[in-house]
């Protein structure tokens, strides 16, 4: 199952996200994620677990848990939206 883990800490790194998740069960992948034009984390990430009892005893427990002075949001990950892009549009006459 995957996760999605919100308000982490910026300071958090991978390895301290996954630890913190094993206690549950097997961790297969963690993913922070970083602002792409500056590099620094974004405050958010994704932890993929192998079985999804575990997971949501996980999602049950850290939800709302002090992680590093912060309280995190953890709940099921929801598929990504599809959402137009700003910009400009090529279609549109003038």
């Amino acid at each position: 199952m995957n996760i999605y883990v919100g308000n982490l800490p910026f300071a958090a790194s991978e390895d301290e996200v996954r630890d913190l998740f094993a206690t549950y069960g097997e961790v297969t992948s963690v993913a922070m994620i970083k602002d792409k034009l500056t590099g620094k984390p974004r405050g958010f990430g994704f932890v993929e677990m192998a079985n999804d009892g575990d997971a949501a005893k996980a999602i049950s427990a850290l939800n709302g848990k002090d992680f590093k002075g912060r309280g995190l949001v953890v709940n099921e990950a929801r598929p990504r939206e599809d959402k137009p892009r700003a910009g400009f549009d090529r279609r549109r006459s003038w």
